[in-house]
């Protein structure tokens, strides 16, 4: 268990409802709630601010924490934060009473030591982190702040499962409290990284090109053919014309002699 301590002063309160813890977070108060311990729970609000100091720690997530309400102590440990989904604003929390002689079920963060030793990594693979955090059943006086994972060692295709974690004295992992076979999962591996590569569609490229060109091509034989069409026509249209001239011009002289 870690040296580090947490302390937070709350305030009981006895108004309830929305529209009261609407009036504590305009006075910058978070609205709480203690349960547990074989205790009734409890409405208290903290300060915002002091609130999110402590939320910026790691530890603060994993940790016995020491909350003051008026004159009495409790140990606890933070179950639940509620936060605002677009400001950085903490909209509630919750907290469990702890007793000493009370297992606790707690997520606990990895830690991963040693990466840029690993074999696996200069011979160009990448670490792929499965868990970054598991969860431990203990008692407060074992809970760690977080759980070391040694990859140093790790060489291409390695990896470390649950049961390969060390962990301190005292301390189970939830996973495997059923049997380490069917739940033995991995935690993290070492591999090369994927290159994907995307296809060109040379062909489908070359068929469109070919059907578009044939397309204007048959254009152009088109307006060549009608253009010939037209012209043919047109001279008809003339040597008939002529003709027909020349007819009248016959009968014409044939008149007058």
């Amino acid at each position: 268990m870690s040296s580090i301590r947490f302390e937070l002063e709350a305030e009981s309160r006895a108004d309830k409802g929305k529209g009261a813890s609407r009036r504590l977070r305009h006075a910058n108060r978070v609205p709480a709630i203690i349960y547990g311990g074989g205790e009734n729970a409890a409405s208290i609000t903290l300060e915002h601010n002091k609130v999110m100091t402590a939320l910026s720690h790691e530890a603060f997530y994993s940790h016995i924490l020491d909350l003051k309400v008026g004159g009495a102590s409790e140990k606890v440990i933070l179950k639940a934060v509620q936060r605002h989904p677009a400001r950085p604003r903490i909209l509630h929390m919750d907290f469990q009473r702890v007793r000493s002689d009370q297992k606790l079920h707690m997520h606990v963060p990895l830690h991963f030591k040693g990466e840029e030793k690993a074999p696996g990594i200069a011979a160009g693979g990448i670490f792929n982190h499965l868990m970054v955090e598991v969860e431990v059943v203990c008692l407060p006086a074992n809970l760690p702040e977080f759980i070391n994972v040694d990859v140093s060692r790790m060489a291409l295709n390695d990896s470390i499962h649950l049961t390969e974690l060390v962990l301190p004295e005292g301390v189970q992992l939830t996973a495997l409290a059923h049997g380490a076979e069917d739940h033995d999962q991995a935690v993290v591996s070492i591999h090369m990284p994927r290159i994907e590569v995307e296809e060109e569609p040379v062909a489908e490229a070359t068929e469109e090109t070919a059907a578009a060109e044939g397309a204007a091509t048959e254009a152009a034989a088109g307006a060549e053919s009608g253009g010939k069409k037209a012209a043919a026509e047109a001279g008809d249209q003339k040597e008939k014309g002529a003709k027909k001239a020349e007819s009248a011009d016959h009968k014409g002289g044939k008149k007058e002699g």
